[in-house]
């Protein structure tokens, strides 16, 4: 089992996260952190380090948030979303959307 990254991270894109993965599975998109599943060790210190809750072990991903541990899979593998291993900056609007829900459709680039 893994650790997903669910809609809480779109648009925000804290990456507390990246500094206590000990396996660097932490992949990075434009607005958007995903989770590479054959990588992660399901060891759990992200999901603290997170601070809109945006991280779950895959057997507690919230309810219609399910959906995000296969699209986590696939942006995780895509060419253009390169490992990420040190904290950057969130996006200079996070605070806007760190409490907005239903996130994904038009704003996950």
């Amino acid at each position: 089992m893994a650790h997903v990254v669910t809609e809480a991270c779109i648009r925000c894109k804290y990456t507390d996260c990246v500094d206590v993965c000990p396996v660097d599975c932490f992949h990075e998109g434009p607005n958007f952190l995903a989770i590479d599943p054959d990588e992660c060790i399901d060891c759990g210190v992200c999901v603290p380090e997170c601070p809109v809750d945006a991280i779950f072990a895959e057997e507690d991903i919230p309810s219609g948030q399910e959906h995000m541990a296969e699209l986590n899979a696939e942006l995780s593998h895509l060419p253009d979303w390169k490992p990420i291993t040190k904290r950057k900056g969130s996006l200079p609007d996070a605070e806007e959307w760190r409490d907005r829900t239903d996130k994904l459709g038009e704003l996950l680039r």
